[in-house]
């Protein structure tokens, strides 16, 4: 029997590094040159097939990147299973502030939330500030996954995704119907599609 699982997945990172066009990317394999500066936060879904029998439908919540909404933050990486911290590989000053968004994660996040740390705009890697030995070594220290990505040309944008969909806890006990269970961790765990079946409409308004 086909298993579906279903993820809170945020996106965290300095405005401009290209959360809302990652995003847009691996959800409709679409990009705009000209995006405007989300607000608040935006949300998307997206599944992931890992095999013939395994299904990740992310529910994901691309944040906005500006100071003015970082006290926001935390009511959409609250409970989230999963988090994606994006920086710019031609800004240094990106991949600090992805640290900061590490560090915060790490204090008031759930403690088995999945953190990745992904490198955009590899398209532009001419003028490349930060380099690939720096942003492994650093994810490698803080245990975190780690990818570079291109929102523009698609290139590694669903395979960060996967590997972080084959990372999950999939062999979490399936949620009640109606009910959210917890782990003995207190996370809470994936949610079985099958017999928690829920809209797998997508939302079209994506303030990106």
């Amino acid at each position: 029997m086909s298993k579906q699982f279903q993820f809170k997945l945020v996106l965290l990172g300095e405005s401009a590094v290209g959360k809302s066009s990652l995003v847009l990317r691996f959800v409709k394999d679409q990009f705009d040159d000209y995006r405007e500066s989300t607000i608040g936060a935006a949300f998307l879904t997206q599944t992931v097939t890992l095999d013939d029998q395994t299904t990740v439908k992310f529910e994901i919540w691309d944040t906005a990147g500006q100071e003015r909404y970082k006290s926001l933050a935390p009511m959409y990486y609250r409970n989230a299973n999963c988090a994606v911290v994006v920086y710019d590989i031609t800004q240094s000053a990106s991949l600090e502030k992805a640290r900061s968004w590490v560090r915060e994660l790490q204090r008031q996040a759930d403690p088995s939330i999945v953190i990745a740390l992904c490198g955009n705009k590899t398209d532009l890697n001419a003028r490349r500030q930060v380099s690939q030995e720096e942003a492994k070594k650093y994810a490698d220290e803080e245990g975190l996954m780690w990818g570079e990505t291109s929102a523009k040309t698609g290139e590694g944008v669903s395979d960060i995704f996967t590997a972080i969909a084959k990372k999950l806890p999939l062999t979490a006990p399936p949620s009640r119907p109606g009910a959210n269970r917890a782990s003995a961790s207190g996370t809470q765990a994936g949610v079985d599609l099958n017999r928690n079946p829920v809209s797998t409409e997508q939302t079209d308004g994506c303030n990106c």
